[in-house]
């Protein structure tokens, strides 16, 4: 009978702590979780980059043979960011005397002077300036390079006294 009993206690203890077990694993704390949330952000600044080449009318001209006008082109290089309004001025040159002298830019050799123009338009109509009395260029930025072309030209070489004739042209770009 004290086997008997002791079997049973046995079967009785090995049931109970199976359901112990049971019961502590079904009712055992779950993670706790929690959200939350944070900020992401970049500031992107509006930016434009402008460069020119040298405008050259030709190697050297003979003025008895090409009296004028003579026409040359150059190209600027221009990116702004992508949809960022535009405006490209040029000044009146080193030269001009007067800043705002547009009609009558000039290069030099020395004391010797040679009027030139620059020009928004092919057909040399519209003087490229600085917006006050002549015109500027305006466009809105794609984000990848824009070429603007300068359009140049020497009226007449009649009298012109021979040389190396420059002048220093300020682009400047507003947006």
């Amino acid at each position: 009978m004290l086997s008997r009993l002791t079997s049973v206690i046995s079967r009785t203890v090995a049931i109970a702590a199976a359901i112990v077990g049971a019961v502590s694993t079904s009712y055992a704390a779950s993670p706790t979780t929690g959200s939350g949330t944070f900020q992401v952000g970049a500031t992107i600044l509006v930016a434009c980059n402008i460069t020119g080449s040298t405008l050259t009318f030709g190697g050297s001209i003979d003025p008895l043979q090409t009296p004028g006008p003579v026409d040359a082109s150059t190209a600027l290089n221009l990116t702004c960011t992508k949809t960022t309004p535009y405006s490209v001025s040029l000044s009146a040159g080193a030269n001009a005397g007067n800043a705002s002298a547009f009609g009558s830019r000039v290069m030099k050799s020395g004391n010797n002077n040679l009027p030139y123009q620059l020009y928004l338009d092919a057909g040399r109509t519209q003087v490229w300036g600085d917006g006050n009395g002549s015109g500027v260029y305006t466009g809105t930025g794609t984000g990848s390079q824009q070429q603007l072309t300068v359009y140049g030209r020497l009226p007449s070489l009649n009298g012109i006294v021979p040389g190396n004739y420059s002048d220093t042209v300020t682009l400047t770009i507003t947006y």
